[in-house]
């Protein structure tokens, strides 16, 4: 699934929503670890990478070359600085119609629209694929992300009390949504 596209940011610089490639392993392996690292929001720590570069790469190759799934990355100044993507819960009947949503953004590059132009190139992404039904999960004190995602019609569908268990602030809540798209 291919998607390109240039969008202004709120401070009038340029980015560049694109697929990943293979050759973006050693950019987008450095911005897993520096977002996982800036908030505990996100389903995992640095440490806990399971990718190292070239695993990262592959990775990007397969997304690139796959029919109903992506790895998207925003680019500023020839610098990636944010990633979303949309993955399959299965290929199983009962459960191909949906899909599942993930996104992270250096904090460097929060509140200038990165987070809901990727968030809506994925819904796009997404229809173009054919899902019915498009699911994230959401640390329930996200309210920035919580809000945004409201913004692009996702709704609560369910909540865990102990969903996550943060080294930092113990156990988290977290919501379930989903779009029907």
């Amino acid at each position: 699934m291919k998607y390109n596209q240039i969008i202004i940011l709120k401070n009038g610089m340029e980015c560049c929503l694109r697929n990943g490639t293979e050759h973006d392993g050693q950019a987008v392996w450095d911005n897993f670890n520096l977002t996982h690292g800036e908030t505990d929001y996100l389903l995992s720590y640095p440490d806990e990478n399971s990718f190292d570069v070239m695993q990262e790469s592959q990775y990007l190759k397969e997304k690139a070359e796959c029919e109903n799934e992506t790895q998207l990355v925003a680019v500023v100044d020839h610098k990636i600085v944010g990633t979303a993507g949309i993955e399959s819960i299965g290929a199983k009947y009962k459960v191909r119609h949906r899909a599942k949503f993930g996104i992270s953004v250096a904090k460097e590059f929060w509140g200038l629209g990165i987070g809901q132009a990727l968030t809506t190139a994925c819904i796009e992404c997404a229809r173009a694929a054919e899902y019915i039904q498009l699911e994230l999960d959401v640390v329930a004190d996200n309210v920035r992300a919580l809000s945004m995602y409201k913004k692009a019609g996702f709704v609560e569908y369910g909540r865990n009390p102990k969903g996550f268990n943060s080294r930092m602030a113990g156990f988290q809540e977290v919501i379930y949504m989903r779009l029907e798209l």
